[in-house]
Formats: C-alpha cells, sequence, structure tokens
C-alpha cells in the first residue's frame, strides 16, 4: 500500500561519474588523487610487467578544464569546471586521464536501463543524472530507492549512485547532493527546516555564485534566512520574477512534474558562470561554451532519438535580465554543427554589451529521429 504522504519523486546523482568509470578500467587508482580532463596525450601507458604509467597534473600545460575529479583529488580543492593548470598547483601529483565520451555514454545507457526496469518514469537530464517518480510503484519509498541502487551499481560492474527523495525535484537535488558518495536522503516537506534551511543558499539549483554573493551581502546565507527574507528586500535587489522564484525555491515550493522522454517537447542545456563573463574580452571562453552546450544538447537529442526544428538561445546579465531568442530552420536536426549555426543567428539579434551570467541553448519541435539527419559541413564562429 502506497503512503500517499510520502515523498515520491527522486534526484538520482551518479557519484563522480566519469572518473568513476575509469577506475572501473584502472583499478589501481581506486583512492588516489585523479582528474579526468586531459588529452588523448595523457592515455595511460602500459610499462613491462603489466604496471601503468599514469600522466600527472603537474606535468600538463595548456588550457584546458577539469571535466570530474575524484574525492580525494576534491581534498585539495580540485573540482569540475576549474582550470588543469590551477588543479596542478593544488594537486600536483594527481593521476591525469583523458575524456572518453563513448565510455561514459555507455554506462550511462546501462544505469538508466536498470532504472527503468524498476520505475519506468524518469527524466533524462544529464548523462549521469536523472528524476524519477516513484507514483505507482509497490512499496515503501526508502526500499524503492535502495532497489535502484542496487540495481545501479549491479549494471555497471560497480559504479555507485547517490540517490535524493522530496515531494518535489528541486528539494531533491538538494537531497541527493546531503550524503554523497552512494548517500540515500529522503526529504519530507515537515524536515525541510531541518534538513534543507541550514544549508548555504547557494545550494539550491538556480542560485549562482553572483546571485548568491548579492544575497549574502543583503545577510542572506543560508536557505532558511531565504525563505524568511522580506520580499521587498528581495524584490528590490533582484526584481519581481526572481526574487518570488527565491522565495518559492527556499520553501521547497516546485511543482514541475517528472517529464518523460515521450512528453519532451524540449531539450537544453545552460551554465551559470562562476563569475560574469564579457562578450568582448571573454569572447574566446564564451565561444567555448557555446559551443559546449550544442554539443551537449546534440548528444542528448542523439541519445534520446529525436530532431528538433527550432533552435533558441537564453543569456542572463549581470542586472538578471535575461533574453530568449529563437531560430526555425529548414530541416530538422540533431547535428552540434547545425545547432551552434542556428544558435549564432539567434546571438546576432541580442545587444551584447553587458556581461553575462547564464548562457544556454535549446532545440525545440522535437519529433522522432528517422536517421537521415544531422550532416554539416563546418562550424560557425560565435562571438565575433
Amino acid at each position: 500500500m502506497q503512503d500517499l504522504d510520502e515523498p515520491r519523486i527522486a534526484h538520482l546523482d551518479m557519484d563522480s561519474y566519469f572518473v568513476s568509470t575509469e577506475i572501473l578500467r584502472y583499478p589501481d587508482l581506486k583512492g588516489v588523487a585523479a582528474v579526468v580532463g586531459g588529452g588523448r596525450d595523457h592515455q595511460p601507458r602500459l610499462m613491462p610487467g603489466g604496471s601503468r604509467k599514469y600522466a600527472r597534473l603537474r606535468d600538463y600545460v595548456g588550457r584546458g578544464v577539469v571535466t570530474t575529479s575524484t574525492y580525494e583529488a576534491r581534498a585539495f580543492g580540485v573540482f569540475s569546471g576549474m582550470g588543469l593548470m590551477k588543479s596542478a598547483k593544488l594537486a600536483p601529483d594527481a593521476v591525469l586521464l583523458p575524456t572518453d565520451f563513448a565510455r561514459y555514454k555507455h554506462y550511462s545507457v546501462l544505469f538508466k536501463d536498470a532504472v527503468r526496469a524498476i520505475a519506468p518514469t524518469i527524466q533524462d537530464i544529464g548523462i549521469d543524472e536523472i528524476y524519477i517518480d516513484f507514483n505507482g510503484i509497490p512499496g515503501e519509498v526508502r526500499a524503492i530507492a535502495q532497489r535502484i541502487k542496487d540495481a545501479v551499481n549491479e549494471a555497471t560492474e560497480g559504479l555507485t549512485c547517490s540517490i535524493g527523495v522530496a515531494h518535489s525535484k528541486l528539494v531533491a537535488k538538494i537531497a541527493s547532493d546531503l550524503q554523497k558518495p552512494n548517500g540515500l536522503t529522503i526529504v519530507p516537506n515537515l524536515a525541510i527546516p531541518e534538513m534543507v534551511w541550514p544549508l548555504a543558499a547557494s545550494k539550491v539549483n538556480g542560485i549562482g555564485p553572483k546571485a548568491y554573493a548579492k544575497l549574502t551581502k543583503l545577510g542572506i546565507e543560508t536557505i532558511g534566512d531565504l525563505a524568511k527574507a522580506d520580499p521587498a528586500l528581495l524584490q528590490s535587489t533582484f526584481g519581481r520574477t526572481y526574487s518570488e522564484w527565491l522565495l518559492r525555491a527556499a520553501n521547497g515550493i516546485d511543482r514541475r512534474p517528472v517529464t518523460t522522454e515521450r512528453d519532451s517537447k524540449s531539450m537544453s542545456r545552460e551554465t551559470t558562470f562562476g563569475s560574469d563573463l564579457h562578450p568582448k574580452t571573454d569572447r574566446e571562453r564564451l565561444g567555448q561554451i557555446f559551443t559546449d552546450l550544442c554539443v551537449r544538447v546534440s548528444e542528448d537529442l542523439k541519445r534520446n532519438g529525436y530532431v528538433g526544428r527550432t533552435v533558441g538561445i537564453k543569456l542572463r546579465f549581470q542586472d538578471f535580465e535575461t533574453v530568449t531568442r529563437d531560430y526555425t530552420i529548414p530541416d530538422v536536426t540533431d547535428n552540434a554543427v547545425v545547432i551552434r549555426r542556428a544558435a549564432t543567428e539567434c546571438l546576432k539579434r541580442v545587444k551584447l554589451s553587458q556581461r553575462i551570467r547564464l548562457l544556454g541553448v535549446k532545440v525545440s519541435g522535437l519529433e522522432k529521429a528517422n536517421g537521415n539527419e544531422g550532416h554539416a559541413s563546418r562550424q560557425a564562429s560565435l562571438f565575433d
């Protein structure tokens, strides 16, 4: 018998995903500070006697960034998105591994199929994370979640995941991070003041570093502080729309359902920058990020078997003004180059005079692919 008062929305996040799949291949790296983010030159070399020689962060030269790191590397302050050169100063002896997206996609399919066998209603939001709807699944929530964790571990030959369960997607995502790695955290609505409010407001997905800095200047540091904040004070700083969302988020109010792939009307990727980027002085970095977003949306479309006709962009500027633009192309596509070119057309219709704090790319007007889409000739330039 299902308890209707139990939280039934889960967020599953694979633990240190990319580097964990590498440890399956190189088990001697278990318990070692290691970073994924290198290129082909950083492939481990098999030595006489069967041992391996690994590249080290201290020898890295270039402008690459950390894709992910082991928890041992994180203890030195090395996290995803950090420049590899900076990481080398913090953990020079850490192992540096090349990225292998084909491998990561393979294990992504394995763990998602394992989840679907238990809970068919999932929302795919990335290569290493999903939302799951437990409604209609018999059994107690903790037992369901543990079955899923065990199934993922078995299907992936030993990878672990952390699951958060709550009444909303927003709180479930926070909960999945509370007991990493290999955690299982359940946060009913009545437990939000005890379990969620003491956390830093930056733990809410959608509150980036810039917004958090503004909140702290107002004396608002925790999610609880934000939940009790004066609405007028927030509106004077962030504007009506964002301030209203901040209050709802802090109180765990999020009515978004878990949307299955069959219900998908669009697929998007966006990122909030650690510090605002200027479209002129940071043009090269913005171009790289923009390209990566287009590639990731393309990969999402291909993985889920969709093509789309309308490409859109989203920008949030330093003053929190948010603008969107759409561009409809003649033929449906899932090709990253085509998506990037269309996104560039959208970008041309935006006045780029302020620093940018958030950038996103979306493809909508989706339909099932028939295998003939996606060819293109060259990559368009961005932020020119």
